[in-house]
């Protein structure tokens, strides 16, 4: 029988409600959830969740959960470079807001990001997102279930 697949979060910027999201679908589908981080966090009440707290230190998180995850595994990142890394590796990789990286995808969203990175070195853009609101739950929440049902058939 082919083992469940984990469910990452890199938590240090992840909102609190996709943290919740997460819990709630880890607990419904008996999956063991993994919050990655630079500093503590607190641990969700659910018995296959565990909260891994990492050196400080420039990538230490992507780069454990680059290691730990691997194919069919579900990490939820807002940080594209990490979501590429994750997408070499087959792992599914969903951002806060509901969208999902894929091999077809990848490619643009680095380039879009490394162009507004310029932009905003240039002084021609400034760095602001919208705040996340219900849509945006509604959205990662719906996602995020299908990228689970995708990741448990394999």
């Amino acid at each position: 029988m082919k083992p469940l697949p984990k469910l990452m979060i890199d938590a240090d910027a992840c909102p609190v409600p996709v943290r919740e999201i997460c819990v709630r679908a880890a607990r419904r589908l008996e999956l063991e959830l993994l919050l990655v981080a630079n500093q503590p966090l607190p641990r969700p009440k659910l018995a296959r969740a565990r909260v891994v707290t990492v050196a400080a230190g420039f990538d230490a998180a992507d780069d454990w959960l680059v290691e730990a995850a691997g194919a069919g595994d579900v990490v939820v990142t807002a940080d594209i470079p990490l979501a590429a890394r994750l997408v070499a590796k087959a792992v599914h990789a969903i951002n806060p807001r509901g969208t999902l990286y894929t091999p077809a995808n990848i490619g643009e969203a680095l380039s879009l990001r490394d162009f507004m990175d310029g932009m905003r070195s240039a002084g021609l853009a400034q760095s602001r997102s919208a705040p996340y609101g219900e849509r945006d739950r509604q959205q990662f929440a719906s996602a995020l279930d299908r990228v689970l049902t995708q990741a448990l058939r394999g």
